[in-house]
């Protein structure tokens, strides 16, 4: 039966009607509100909280979200350095290839290349329908390729502060979703020193009020030097102790923070629509951690809760490492181009600048191609303890500040981690606060031949070309390989893995297999 034409017309409409939000996810689901982000950073952060067995650390909100989420126990940093690792963190780029090799404050002036601005996640996430917010530490260059629509202000030391700042943000009635970057200043060292200390040489005070003093929304944790575990590559001193319980009283006050940001998403109904991402942009800010390319500046914490992921409180030991953080960012987003592993909508550098008017005659690349991600998504490990993204990580150092050159590759799988130390001839360079620690003074002060945790003075100041451990036999790097006899094939072949990852990276360094 022919149905009347007014007839046929309803029933086409009715069924545009009734596709029209099916399109509309498929054309571009990132648009929806129920896909927030709140990435929250902390500065010179080792993995000292219960999730990951320590003793003593009172951190009950992260725990919390490790237990209704996926926490990753082999997750490491690139680089161990404030400025370099940050930069990372927001291109899914090795600093090599970003450009940004050390600090960019002050006379250090470090910065990422103008063309990054292709592959920047606040810009991409912004052009994919996001509101995007950055409250504390932002320590990257240049500002145009690492835009954020909102500056949120407050003290990066005081974090249920800074949480309190943001609640207008998370509250606002606004159908795009929204990406909160959230980055405090702790544990990294700074205040001045513990006067009331009774040693020779004061402990630091790691962002710590002095004379028990407690930030504004803070409950301070004060923690017994006596008690606090000490890291292997540490020595075991009543002056590393000292600066130990002032670094965990720091970290307790991060905890605090993400507990009031956690309140504040629940408040808002966001919780529940809200991936929640925790790490440490490298490890804490002692001799042998901070500045290293060891296990002790590498290995970071990493906690991640997916509202959307069914099977919840899952260990994965699977590798990642910061690179991986853009992509998987935009993958939740439904802004990534997986077969591509690059954003589904890339910024035309070229016609962004010329639109600004800006960098024009600058080196806006140093002749490299933005048109990828070095890392990959680790979206779909979440929830799922077996999946695995990497066989191997990389990892690098060329500068912290800029008196500290002193480059260092890696190539690091399950079982095996080699280090070159490129200029090895030269004496390791100091951070200027970790040359200054009373840790390490107290030690350095002794000679050479004084113990620091699995080495001496001496040998951790002069380096050998490689450095070659059975990670998994040696997970604290006490034994080096590389001279022995035994392991002289081993030595080879992760020389040429190596190199082979340099070569897939385009690392400028690989240059110096056979120059100098």
């Amino acid at each position: 039966m022919k149905l009347p034409q007014h007839a046929l017309f309803a029933a086409m409409v009715f069924l545009l009607i009734c596709a029209a939000p099916i399109f509309a996810l498929a054309a571009d689901d990132a648009k929806r509100p129920d896909r927030n982000i709140v990435f929250f950073i902390t500065d010179d952060e080792s993995p000292t909280l219960v999730c990951y067995g320590d003793p003593v650390a009172v951190t009950p909100n992260i725990d919390a979200i490790a237990k209704d989420g996926t926490i990753f126990r082999n997750a490491f940093a690139t680089t161990a350095s404030c400025s370099a690792s940050r930069s990372v963190v927001l291109t899914g780029l090795h600093n090599h290839m970003n450009g940004q090799y050390g600090h960019t404050h002050h006379f250090h002036k470090f910065s990422s290349y103008h063309d990054v601005v292709s592959l920047a996640l606040p810009r991409l996430l912004e052009n994919a329908g996001y509101r995007t917010a950055r409250c504390g530490k932002y320590h990257v260059a240049p500002e145009a390729v690492f835009h954020f629509e909102e500056t949120i202000p407050g003290n990066s030391r005081s974090t249920v502060q800074m949480a309190n700042n943001c609640e207008a943000f998370i509250k606002q009635q606004d159908d795009r979703p929204f990406f909160l970057y959230f980055a405090t200043s702790d544990p990294h060292r700074g205040g001045g020193v513990d006067k009331t200390s009774e040693r020779e040489l004061k402990p630091d005070l790691f962002g710590n009020k002095p004379n028990k003093g407690a930030y504004p929304g803070v409950q301070e944790v004060f923690y017994d030097p006596a008690k606090v575990p000490i890291p292997e590559f540490l020595p075991d001193t009543p002056d590393t102790r000292e600066e130990l319980a002032q670094y965990y009283q720091a970290c307790s006050r991060i905890d605090q923070g993400l507990g009031r940001l956690v309140e504040i998403l629940k408040e808002a109904g966001v919780y529940d629509k809200t991936l929640i991402v925790f790490t440490a942009d490298h490890g804490m800010a002692f001799s042998g951690g901070k500045t290293t390319v060891y296990e002790g500046g590498l290995r970071v914490p990493f906690v991640v809760r997916d509202p959307y992921v069914e099977n919840r409180g899952v260990e994965s030991y699977a590798l990642i490492s910061h690179v991986d953080i853009t992509p998987s960012l935009l993958d939740f987003a439904g802004a990534l181009n997986k077969e591509a592993n690059a954003p589904k909508n890339p910024i035309n550098a070229n016609k962004f600048w010329k639109e600004r008017g800006e960098a024009l005659q600058e080196n806006r690349n140093g002749g490299n191609k933005f048109d990828h991600y070095h890392g990959r998504s680790w979206i779909d490990l979440l929830g799922n303890p077996e999946a695995t993204t990497h066989d191997s990580i990389f990892a690098s150092h060329t500068f912290h500040e800029i008196q500290m050159y002193y480059p260092m590759r890696v190539y690091r799988d399950q079982r095996f981690k080699l280090i070159w130390n490129i200029a090895h001839k030269l004496d390791y360079p100091f951070a200027s606060d970790l040359w200054a620690a009373s840790s390490w003074q107290a030690q350095y002060q002794q000679g050479e031949d004084a113990p620091y945790g699995k080495k001496t003075v001496g040998e951790y100041i002069h380096r050998p070309k490689f450095e070659l451990y059975n990670i998994e036999t040696d997970p604290h790097e006490e034994l080096n390989l590389a001279e022995d006899p035994a392991y002289a094939k081993t030595l080879e072949a992760y020389k040429k893995k190596l190199k082979a990852m340099q070569k897939e990276l385009n690392d400028p360094w690989i240059m110096k297999w056979d120059y100098e």
